[in-house]
Protein backbone atom coordinates (compact mmCIF):
# COMPACT_ATOMS: atom_id res chain seq x y z
CA UNK A 1 0.00 0.00 0.00
CA UNK A 2 1.18 3.47 -0.79
CA UNK A 3 2.01 5.78 2.13
CA UNK A 4 -0.59 8.37 2.93
CA UNK A 5 -0.02 11.94 1.89
CA UNK A 6 -1.14 15.13 3.57
CA UNK A 7 -2.07 17.93 1.15
CA UNK A 8 -2.32 21.55 2.17
CA UNK A 9 -3.17 24.41 -0.21
CA UNK A 10 -3.08 27.96 1.10
CA UNK A 11 -4.56 30.92 -0.75
CA UNK A 12 -3.04 34.21 0.33
CA UNK A 13 -3.84 37.34 -1.64
CA UNK A 14 -4.78 35.35 -4.75
CA UNK A 15 -1.46 33.47 -4.76
CA UNK A 16 -1.32 29.69 -4.42
CA UNK A 17 1.36 28.15 -2.25
CA UNK A 18 2.43 24.72 -3.38
CA UNK A 19 0.87 21.78 -1.51
CA UNK A 20 2.97 20.31 1.22
CA UNK A 21 2.94 16.54 1.26
CA UNK A 22 4.99 13.86 2.87
CA UNK A 23 6.33 12.30 -0.33
CA UNK A 24 7.15 14.94 -3.00
CA UNK A 25 6.86 14.06 -6.64
CA UNK A 26 6.64 15.88 -9.93
CA UNK A 27 3.00 15.74 -10.94
CA UNK A 28 3.50 17.32 -14.35
CA UNK A 29 3.76 13.88 -16.01
CA UNK A 30 0.06 13.27 -15.50
CA UNK A 31 -1.27 16.81 -15.81
CA UNK A 32 -3.83 17.86 -18.35
CA UNK A 33 -4.67 21.53 -18.76
CA UNK A 34 -8.08 22.91 -19.63
CA UNK A 35 -8.20 25.77 -22.14
CA UNK A 36 -11.37 27.67 -21.27
CA UNK A 37 -11.37 29.54 -24.58
CA UNK A 38 -13.16 32.77 -25.42
CA UNK A 39 -16.64 31.91 -24.18
CA UNK A 40 -18.50 29.27 -22.17
CA UNK A 41 -21.77 29.92 -24.02
CA UNK A 42 -22.57 26.76 -26.05
CA UNK A 43 -24.63 28.81 -28.51
CA UNK A 44 -21.51 30.77 -29.47
CA UNK A 45 -19.33 27.72 -30.14
CA UNK A 46 -20.47 27.16 -33.78
CA UNK A 47 -20.10 30.88 -34.52
CA UNK A 48 -16.58 30.98 -33.04
CA UNK A 49 -15.64 27.81 -34.91
CA UNK A 50 -16.77 29.24 -38.25
CA UNK A 51 -15.11 32.60 -37.59
CA UNK A 52 -11.71 31.22 -36.62
CA UNK A 53 -11.75 28.56 -39.32
CA UNK A 54 -12.42 31.27 -41.90
CA UNK A 55 -9.64 33.52 -40.59
CA UNK A 56 -7.21 30.61 -40.45
CA UNK A 57 -7.95 29.54 -44.03
CA UNK A 58 -7.78 33.12 -45.34
CA UNK A 59 -4.46 33.71 -43.60
CA UNK A 60 -3.07 30.36 -44.76
CA UNK A 61 -4.11 30.88 -48.38
CA UNK A 62 -2.93 34.50 -48.41
CA UNK A 63 0.52 33.65 -47.08
CA UNK A 64 0.89 30.63 -49.36
CA UNK A 65 -0.11 32.81 -52.30
CA UNK A 66 2.54 35.37 -51.39
CA UNK A 67 5.18 32.63 -51.31
CA UNK A 68 3.97 31.25 -54.66
CA UNK A 69 3.94 34.68 -56.30
CA UNK A 70 7.45 35.53 -55.08
CA UNK A 71 8.91 32.19 -56.12
CA UNK A 72 7.29 32.28 -59.58
CA UNK A 73 8.53 35.73 -60.66
CA UNK A 74 12.29 36.36 -61.04
CA UNK A 75 11.67 40.12 -60.75
CA UNK A 76 10.61 39.53 -57.15
CA UNK A 77 13.79 37.66 -56.23
CA UNK A 78 15.07 40.62 -54.24
CA UNK A 79 16.10 40.84 -50.57
CA UNK A 80 12.87 42.44 -49.34
CA UNK A 81 10.68 39.76 -50.95
CA UNK A 82 13.02 37.01 -49.77
CA UNK A 83 12.49 38.26 -46.20
CA UNK A 84 8.75 38.63 -46.88
CA UNK A 85 8.42 35.00 -48.01
CA UNK A 86 10.14 33.86 -44.81
CA UNK A 87 7.81 36.12 -42.80
CA UNK A 88 4.86 34.42 -44.49
CA UNK A 89 6.26 31.02 -43.47
CA UNK A 90 6.61 32.27 -39.89
CA UNK A 91 3.01 33.56 -39.94
CA UNK A 92 1.71 30.22 -41.24
CA UNK A 93 3.63 28.32 -38.58
CA UNK A 94 2.53 30.66 -35.79
CA UNK A 95 -1.16 30.34 -36.70
CA UNK A 96 -0.90 26.57 -37.05
CA UNK A 97 0.57 26.32 -33.56
CA UNK A 98 -2.63 27.53 -31.89
CA UNK A 99 -5.69 27.72 -34.15
CA UNK A 100 -6.14 24.01 -35.10
CA UNK A 101 -6.06 23.04 -31.41
CA UNK A 102 -8.68 25.68 -30.65
CA UNK A 103 -10.86 24.51 -33.57
CA UNK A 104 -10.71 20.91 -32.36
CA UNK A 105 -11.73 21.98 -28.86
CA UNK A 106 -14.62 24.05 -30.21
CA UNK A 107 -15.85 21.23 -32.43
CA UNK A 108 -15.56 18.43 -29.88
CA UNK A 109 -16.51 20.59 -26.85
CA UNK A 110 -13.34 19.31 -25.21
CA UNK A 111 -11.12 21.89 -23.56
CA UNK A 112 -8.23 19.65 -22.64
CA UNK A 113 -4.65 19.90 -23.81
CA UNK A 114 -1.84 17.69 -22.61
CA UNK A 115 1.09 18.99 -20.62
CA UNK A 116 3.43 18.18 -23.53
CA UNK A 117 1.10 19.91 -25.98
CA UNK A 118 0.97 23.00 -23.80
CA UNK A 119 4.76 23.17 -23.57
CA UNK A 120 4.99 22.73 -27.34
CA UNK A 121 2.62 25.67 -27.86
CA UNK A 122 4.67 27.91 -25.58
CA UNK A 123 7.93 26.92 -27.30
CA UNK A 124 6.75 27.32 -30.89
CA UNK A 125 4.90 30.56 -30.19
CA UNK A 126 8.10 32.00 -28.74
CA UNK A 127 10.09 30.71 -31.72
CA UNK A 128 7.87 32.16 -34.45
CA UNK A 129 7.16 35.42 -32.63
CA UNK A 130 10.89 36.00 -32.29
CA UNK A 131 11.54 35.03 -35.90
CA UNK A 132 8.83 37.40 -37.15
CA UNK A 133 10.25 40.27 -35.10
CA UNK A 134 13.79 39.71 -36.40
CA UNK A 135 12.60 39.36 -40.01
CA UNK A 136 10.83 42.71 -39.77
CA UNK A 137 14.11 44.19 -38.54
CA UNK A 138 15.96 42.72 -41.53
CA UNK A 139 13.36 44.19 -43.86
CA UNK A 140 13.85 47.62 -42.25
CA UNK A 141 17.62 47.31 -42.72
CA UNK A 142 17.07 46.37 -46.36
CA UNK A 143 14.93 49.49 -46.83
CA UNK A 144 17.69 51.55 -45.21
CA UNK A 145 20.32 50.23 -47.62
CA UNK A 146 18.01 50.60 -50.64
CA UNK A 147 17.23 54.26 -49.91
CA UNK A 148 20.51 55.47 -48.42
CA UNK A 149 22.83 53.45 -50.69
CA UNK A 150 20.76 52.70 -53.81
CA UNK A 151 23.74 52.10 -56.12
CA UNK A 152 25.24 49.50 -53.79
CA UNK A 153 22.00 47.94 -52.56
CA UNK A 154 22.22 44.59 -54.34
CA UNK A 155 25.96 44.35 -53.74
CA UNK A 156 25.52 44.85 -49.99
CA UNK A 157 22.35 42.78 -49.63
CA UNK A 158 23.63 39.88 -51.71
CA UNK A 159 21.87 36.48 -51.63
CA UNK A 160 24.54 34.88 -49.43
CA UNK A 161 24.22 37.61 -46.79
CA UNK A 162 20.42 37.45 -46.87
CA UNK A 163 20.44 33.68 -46.29
CA UNK A 164 22.93 34.04 -43.44
CA UNK A 165 20.83 36.77 -41.82
CA UNK A 166 17.69 34.62 -41.95
CA UNK A 167 19.56 31.60 -40.56
CA UNK A 168 21.00 33.75 -37.76
CA UNK A 169 17.51 35.07 -36.95
CA UNK A 170 16.17 31.53 -36.79
CA UNK A 171 19.07 30.44 -34.56
CA UNK A 172 18.51 33.30 -32.10
CA UNK A 173 14.77 32.64 -31.99
CA UNK A 174 15.34 28.91 -31.53
CA UNK A 175 17.80 29.52 -28.69
CA UNK A 176 15.44 31.81 -26.78
CA UNK A 177 12.50 29.44 -27.28
CA UNK A 178 14.55 26.48 -26.02
CA UNK A 179 15.60 28.46 -22.95
CA UNK A 180 11.94 29.22 -22.37
CA UNK A 181 11.05 25.54 -22.78
CA UNK A 182 13.73 24.32 -20.39
CA UNK A 183 12.64 26.59 -17.55
CA UNK A 184 8.90 26.12 -18.15
CA UNK A 185 9.40 22.34 -18.07
CA UNK A 186 10.83 22.64 -14.54
CA UNK A 187 7.62 24.14 -13.13
CA UNK A 188 5.48 22.02 -10.84
CA UNK A 189 1.69 22.13 -10.96
CA UNK A 190 -0.30 20.89 -8.01
CA UNK A 191 -3.39 19.54 -9.74
CA UNK A 192 -5.27 19.77 -13.01
CA UNK A 193 -5.60 23.44 -13.80
CA UNK A 194 -7.78 25.70 -15.90
CA UNK A 195 -6.22 28.28 -18.23
CA UNK A 196 -8.63 31.18 -18.95
CA UNK A 197 -7.36 31.45 -22.53
CA UNK A 198 -7.59 29.71 -25.91
CA UNK A 199 -3.85 28.97 -25.88
CA UNK A 200 -1.12 28.15 -23.38
CA UNK A 201 -0.04 31.61 -22.33
CA UNK A 202 3.24 31.75 -20.33
CA UNK A 203 2.00 34.35 -17.79
CA UNK A 204 -1.09 32.22 -17.12
CA UNK A 205 1.07 29.14 -16.59
CA UNK A 206 3.31 31.02 -14.19
CA UNK A 207 0.26 32.09 -12.17
CA UNK A 208 -0.86 28.47 -11.90
CA UNK A 209 2.53 27.02 -10.97
CA UNK A 210 3.26 25.93 -7.42
CA UNK A 211 7.02 26.07 -7.71
CA UNK A 212 9.18 29.19 -7.66
CA UNK A 213 8.67 31.25 -10.85
CA UNK A 214 11.07 34.13 -10.22
CA UNK A 215 13.65 32.77 -12.70
CA UNK A 216 10.96 32.27 -15.34
CA UNK A 217 9.73 35.84 -14.94
CA UNK A 218 13.26 37.17 -15.35
CA UNK A 219 13.64 34.99 -18.45
CA UNK A 220 10.39 36.32 -19.94
CA UNK A 221 11.68 39.89 -19.62
CA UNK A 222 15.03 38.80 -21.06
CA UNK A 223 13.40 37.08 -24.05
CA UNK A 224 11.08 40.06 -24.55
CA UNK A 225 14.12 42.33 -24.73
CA UNK A 226 15.98 40.05 -27.14
CA UNK A 227 13.14 39.33 -29.57
CA UNK A 228 11.12 42.50 -29.04
CA UNK A 229 13.00 45.47 -27.65
CA UNK A 230 16.28 45.17 -29.57
CA UNK A 231 14.64 44.52 -32.98
CA UNK A 232 12.20 47.40 -32.43
CA UNK A 233 15.12 49.69 -31.59
CA UNK A 234 16.82 48.59 -34.81
CA UNK A 235 13.67 49.33 -36.82
CA UNK A 236 13.30 52.79 -35.26
CA UNK A 237 16.97 53.57 -35.92
CA UNK A 238 16.62 52.44 -39.55
CA UNK A 239 13.59 54.61 -40.16
CA UNK A 240 15.14 57.64 -38.50
CA UNK A 241 17.96 57.39 -41.01
CA UNK A 242 15.54 56.62 -43.86
CA UNK A 243 13.34 59.64 -43.12
CA UNK A 244 16.40 61.86 -42.74
CA UNK A 245 17.68 60.69 -46.14
CA UNK A 246 14.28 61.14 -47.80
CA UNK A 247 13.91 64.70 -46.51
CA UNK A 248 17.26 65.59 -48.10
CA UNK A 249 16.02 64.51 -51.54
CA UNK A 250 15.44 67.38 -53.93
CA UNK A 251 12.90 65.59 -56.12
CA UNK A 252 9.33 65.43 -54.83
CA UNK A 253 8.74 62.38 -57.01
CA UNK A 254 11.67 60.61 -55.39
CA UNK A 255 10.34 61.42 -51.94
CA UNK A 256 6.90 60.09 -52.81
CA UNK A 257 8.35 56.87 -54.25
CA UNK A 258 10.57 56.34 -51.19
CA UNK A 259 7.70 56.86 -48.75
CA UNK A 260 5.51 54.53 -50.81
CA UNK A 261 8.22 51.85 -50.72
CA UNK A 262 8.35 52.00 -46.91
CA UNK A 263 4.58 52.22 -46.42
CA UNK A 264 3.83 48.48 -46.57
CA UNK A 265 6.61 47.58 -44.17
CA UNK A 266 5.63 50.31 -41.72
CA UNK A 267 2.03 49.06 -41.79
CA UNK A 268 3.10 45.49 -40.98
CA UNK A 269 5.49 46.69 -38.24
CA UNK A 270 2.75 48.81 -36.68
CA UNK A 271 0.30 45.91 -36.77
CA UNK A 272 2.82 43.39 -35.38
CA UNK A 273 4.19 45.49 -32.54
CA UNK A 274 0.92 47.31 -31.88
CA UNK A 275 -0.98 44.08 -31.23
CA UNK A 276 2.01 42.57 -29.36
CA UNK A 277 2.24 45.55 -27.02
CA UNK A 278 -1.54 45.41 -26.66
CA UNK A 279 -1.35 41.80 -25.41
CA UNK A 280 1.29 42.60 -22.77
CA UNK A 281 -0.36 45.88 -21.75
CA UNK A 282 -3.75 44.21 -21.39
CA UNK A 283 -2.24 41.40 -19.30
CA UNK A 284 -0.56 43.95 -17.02
CA UNK A 285 -3.45 46.34 -16.39
CA UNK A 286 -6.50 44.08 -16.39
CA UNK A 287 -7.50 40.85 -14.67
CA UNK A 288 -10.22 40.13 -17.24
CA UNK A 289 -9.41 36.89 -19.13
CA UNK A 290 -11.80 37.92 -21.93
CA UNK A 291 -9.90 41.16 -22.65
CA UNK A 292 -6.56 39.36 -22.64
CA UNK A 293 -7.93 36.69 -24.99
CA UNK A 294 -9.30 39.29 -27.42
CA UNK A 295 -5.93 41.05 -27.50
CA UNK A 296 -4.23 37.70 -28.14
CA UNK A 297 -6.64 36.98 -31.01
CA UNK A 298 -5.55 40.23 -32.66
CA UNK A 299 -1.89 39.29 -32.27
CA UNK A 300 -1.92 35.57 -33.08
CA UNK A 301 -4.79 35.31 -35.57
CA UNK A 302 -5.61 38.66 -37.20
CA UNK A 303 -2.05 39.90 -37.75
CA UNK A 304 -0.85 36.80 -39.70
CA UNK A 305 -4.04 36.97 -41.77
CA UNK A 306 -3.62 40.64 -42.74
CA UNK A 307 0.14 40.72 -43.46
CA UNK A 308 -0.01 39.22 -46.99
CA UNK A 309 -2.88 41.53 -47.99
CA UNK A 310 -1.02 44.62 -46.79
CA UNK A 311 1.93 43.80 -49.04
CA UNK A 312 -0.06 42.54 -52.03
CA UNK A 313 -2.48 45.48 -52.09
CA UNK A 314 0.23 48.15 -51.78
CA UNK A 315 2.86 46.68 -54.10
CA UNK A 316 2.44 47.01 -57.87
CA UNK A 317 4.92 44.23 -58.66
CA UNK A 318 3.11 41.74 -56.43
CA UNK A 319 -0.29 42.70 -57.85
CA UNK A 320 1.01 42.41 -61.42
CA UNK A 321 2.52 38.98 -60.83
CA UNK A 322 -0.61 37.81 -59.04
CA UNK A 323 -2.78 39.02 -61.91
CA UNK A 324 -0.64 37.17 -64.50
CA UNK A 325 -0.68 34.04 -62.36
CA UNK A 326 -4.46 34.12 -62.08
CA UNK A 327 -4.86 34.75 -65.81
CA UNK A 328 -2.57 31.81 -66.58
CA UNK A 329 -4.55 29.57 -64.22
CA UNK A 330 -7.87 30.68 -65.70
CA UNK A 331 -6.71 30.05 -69.26
CA UNK A 332 -5.56 26.52 -68.32
CA UNK A 333 -9.01 25.78 -66.92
Amino acid sequence: SQPSRIFLVLHLENQTICPLYMEPQNLTDVLEFLLLGLSDDPDLQPLLFGLFLSMYLVGMLGNLLIILVISSDSHLHTPVFFFLSNLSLADISSSTTTIPRMLVNLQTHSKSITYAGCLAQVTFLSLFAGLGSLLLTLMAYDQLVAICHPLHHLAIMNPRLCILLVLASFAVSLLTSLLHYLLMSQLTFCTNVEIPHFLCDPPQLLNLACSDTSTNKILIYFIGTIIGGIPLSGILYSYIRIISSILRMSSSGGKQKAFSTCGSHLSVVSLFYGTGVGVHFTSAVTHSPQKVSVASVMYSVVTPMLNPFIYSLRNKDVKGTLRRLLNRTTSCL
